[in-house]
């Protein structure tokens, strides 16, 4: 499996990330530590954040859910949006029928802030996640405090006694993790951590490559109480359809939606796709 030592298949063992994602964890660990001397103040704003909007219960019904992306700029593609506005954009997903809103708040290659997640937060009604690379748990208590609803969790990013802390520290501020992987060597520390809600990305992170089979090929292995998020490189209707019949319970779409002329019309296009009977364990 990509990323973890070939001598001992039986105890994989972590290593750091490469290539783009190696140097977005790198920069993600800085601004946490530049904001680590702030987390008691973030843990009495998060207190008094409006309540958390039910992450996992969105994510469930008989089509399938979609989770649009605030997203300006990217790494593969550059700037893709430069003018978008968050609170504009989110609202008009939620006229389309996103079950959720996904908001970047990466600064340096994404273009996101906090100030999107917060603004984002108190203008819809359906859950906020903040997706970013979070490393530590004061960026945890700052997405609470902006009024998110859900947290992603990277698991490559995330050496293996990291990641329950993070999950569990999560849970404890209220926030759900949306637990992401790419292999099944992942989905079992995934599983292994306590994940509810666990994405599958198309695209490898360390390299920007988009392999659509990944999704379709490994969420037949997430058991069929937790969530099943498919990520990356879908586009139109058509291409939510290996997922769904792969038993995805959500796609997160970002791209596609941000840059549509019309993302009302581009969301509710998307959400109109009925999940199919699962067949996963």
């Amino acid at each position: 499996m990509q990323g973890f030592s070939s001598k001992t298949p039986e105890t994989p063992v972590w290593t750091e990330p490469e290539g783009t994602l190696g140097q977005l964890t790198r920069e993600a660990h800085a601004r946490a530590m530049a904001v680590a001397d702030r987390l008691e103040a973030l843990k009495a704003v998060a207190r008094d954040a409006r309540p958390v909007v039910p992450f996992h219960q969105a994510l469930t019904g008989p089509h399938l859910r979609v989770i649009a992306e605030v997203k300006r700029a990217s790494p593969s593609k550059g700037t893709i949006a430069p003018g978008l506005d968050a609170v504009g954009q989110a609202e008009a997903y939620v006229r389309g029928g996103a079950a959720a809103i996904s908001v970047l708040t990466e600064p340096t290659r994404f273009g996101g802030s906090l100030e999107d997640l917060q603004a984002v937060a108190a203008a819809v009604q359906v859950p906020v996640i903040r997706k970013d690379f979070l490393v530590h748990p004061v960026q945890l208590w700052e997405a609470r405090a902006a009024g998110a609803s859900a947290a992603l969790l990277i698991v490559r990013s995330l050496a293996p006694s990291l990641l329950p802390l993070l999950i569990d520290t999560a849970r404890e501020i209220g926030l759900e993790p949306l637990v992401e992987i790419r292999d099944l060597v992942e989905l079992e520390r995934a599983l292994a951590a306590g994940a509810s809600v666990i994405g599958v990305n198309n695209r490898n992170l360390e390299s920007l490559v988009i392999d659509t089979a990944t999704a379709p090929a490994i969420i037949p292995h997430i058991p069929s109480d937790r969530v099943a998020v498919a990520e990356s490189g879908m586009q139109q209707p058509d291409d939510l359809h290996a997922p769904r019949d792969a038993g995805a319970d959500a796609v997160l779409v970002g791209s596609a939606v941000s840059t549509a002329t019309d993302p009302e019309a581009q969301v509710r296009a998307l959400a109109a796709i009925a999940r199919h009977a699962t067949a996963r364990r």
